[in-house]
């Protein structure tokens, strides 16, 4: 070979390893920004991914109410409540009267332990602004008795154990009227009543109005007392053992109380929709018999 062509061969081997390296950076630059671009976006996919999994914000409600049935009715939905992003505080204070104070107050977001005639009458002279969203259960009120073991068993002049708050002393007197015993005099619309507007009382019966809570240990001193049944509960009196209660189209369904506004509040809704189930009701039934009927 001569040296002329030679130098001509060494020439193009130089020109084509040239051409081979500048395509292999083009490539390597390519396959850096493709790299760089499918980073780019997969962030947004990625962010995402992130916020989606991200805890529900956990809320906490606070309800106050009567240990017995209230207070196990609402920690039977308590798990619910916790799936829904709501922490549900129970409070539970030994006088109940200071339920409606601790709403007035903002100590508790809703209360759960009066029907609508007890809350009609204090509202107004304590100036509550209170709204009713639900009704839950009624506690059929009854009449019990250490001594006596039926109704015919009332003796002229017995004595009668009736709570003294103007809502349930109504109530006690009217299953008195339902069961012939006493007849109250007519236009009596407020729910509230006391023994002087009984107008017949052919047994001669003697009324002992006491506060609610104190007629369980109250009953052998007397005749017989008309109970509230979650006192009845709370004192472990057999609801069964009563003598004759109300039926279950009493006026007196247990509800749900808050403020008024805060009605509309999600958290208020859903504890609403929670107490009123097809499990809660069958719940109710189970545990209570007769001595608790759901009202919904």
């Amino acid at each position: 070979m001569s040296k002329k062509r030679l130098v001509v061969l060494v020439a193009l081997l130089f020109v084509v390893s040239l051409v081979a390296a500048a395509c292999g950076s083009n490539n390597n630059g390519s396959s850096s920004n493709n790299s760089e671009q499918a980073s780019a976006n997969q962030n947004p996919s990625d962010s995402t991914s992130s916020s989606a999994s991200e805890p529900v914000k956990e809320v906490t409600l606070k309800v106050g109410a009567a240990a017995v049935p209230h207070a196990e009715i609402l920690e039977f939905i308590k798990p619910k409540l916790k799936e829904e992003g709501i922490n549900l505080e129970i409070k539970v204070l030994d006088d109940e009267g200071q339920l409606n104070p601790a709403l007035q107050e903002k100590q508790i977001d809703a209360n759960y332990f009066q029907h609508v005639p007890y809350l009609d009458s204090v509202k107004d002279e304590k100036g509550y602004n209170f709204v009713v969203t639900t009704k839950v259960h009624v506690e059929p009120i009854g009449f019990y008795s250490s001594k006596l073991k039926s109704k015919d068993e009332i003796k002229e002049g017995a004595t009668i154990g009736i709570p003294n708050n103007p809502s349930n002393e109504y109530r006690a007197l009217v299953l008195l009227q339902q069961q012939g015993l006493i007849k109250l005099k007519d236009g009596l619309t407020t729910y509230e009543a006391t023994p002087k507007d009984i107008i017949d009382n052919p047994k001669k019966l003697k009324f002992v109005e006491a506060d609610s809570a104190t007629l369980p240990r109250s009953l052998p001193d007397l005749d017989g007392a008309i109970i509230n049944t979650n006192l009845v509960l709370e004192a472990k009196i057999d609801p069964q053992s009563a003598l004759f209660r109300e039926d279950a189209n009493s006026p007196y369904a247990n509800v749900i109380v808050v403020r008024s506004g805060d009605e509309n509040r999600d958290e208020i809704k859903k504890l609403d929709e929670a107490l009123t189930t097809p499990e809660v009701k069958k719940f109710i039934e189970e545990k209570y018999g007769v001595a608790v009927v759901p009202a919904f």
